[in-house]
């Protein structure tokens, strides 16, 4: 294939006697591509007839490789100008990170847009992950975070009393772990529950995806070195843009 902003075409092959689906493998290649820089953000594919007849495929075979691409968000057909990489998929390994640095690290050029900033009465269920009294008062942030100008992920965190007082400002400039860092609270462990739902009207208008889209959610509770908790946080991610990897041992 050759690709608009690649250095070389793509050395992209089908196997006909493997029980692989064509189109299956060559979505694979693609998706491989796309997730290692080979096809970097912006690039537009070449003409779907010219792949089909290099492969030996039918054209809607090659269209249905594609598609399922642009299901996925790392591609886009955009009228007159042709289908286009947007993005690599966000994937996430389970350490204490924070979501900011997590883009940072993968070229995502993140950016936050503060929703609310304020001081409630915690929750039964904020107070018991905060380990406070029921009804004390805790600063809320919520932030719809973007990268590449694109929604990523929703993020609601609750700090406990005293901790930290951020503007909208620091929130929108940076992430909220390195805020803590600066002032000297030094991150130690977590515990994290990982989940998936489907997205509510709400949700959904603010990531750009149809109601009911697939969402993953995420809740955490971080200490410090001193075993004091020092956020609760609640957050949902588009299924599409980003994903969680874990490294399992077998127990001996």
């Amino acid at each position: 294939m050759t690709a608009q902003g690649a250095d070389q075409p793509l050395p992209l092959s089908v196997d006909r006697t493997s029980p692989v689906p064509l189109y299956f493998q060559l979505a694979q290649q693609l998706e491989a591509a796309v997730e290692q820089g080979r096809l970097a953000p912006g690039t537009l594919l070449g003409n779907e007839i010219d792949l089909a007849a290099r492969l030996g495929l039918s054209r809607p075979t090659v269209r249905q490789a594609i598609q399922s691409l642009v299901d996925k968000g790392l591609m886009v057909r955009r009228r007159g100008v042709g289908t286009q990489v947007v993005h690599r998929r966000v994937r996430r390994p389970p350490e204490l990170s924070s979501l900011y640095d997590d883009l940072e690290a993968a070229g995502q050029r993140p950016a936050t847009r503060v929703l609310r900033l304020t001081t409630e009465a915690a929750t039964a269920e904020v107070a018991a992950a905060l380990g406070i009294a029921e009804g004390s008062e805790v600063q809320i942030l919520e932030r719809l975070r973007s990268a590449h100008d694109e929604p990523m992920a929703l993020l609601r965190n609750h700090l406990p009393p005293g901790l930290l007082t951020p503007t909208s400002e620091e929130l929108e400039a940076t992430g909220l772990y390195r805020l803590m860092r600066v002032s000297g609270i030094t991150l130690h462990s977590a515990r994290q529950s990982v989940g998936a739902r489907a997205a509510a009207p709400g949700e959904a208008r603010a990531l750009d995806e149809e109601p009911g889209a697939p969402l993953l959610t995420m809740e955490r509770t971080t200490y410090d070195d001193t075993g004091r908790v020092v956020e609760f946080g609640a957050h949902v991610y588009r299924a599409a843009r980003y994903a969680f990897e874990f490294q399992l041992l077998v127990r001996t």
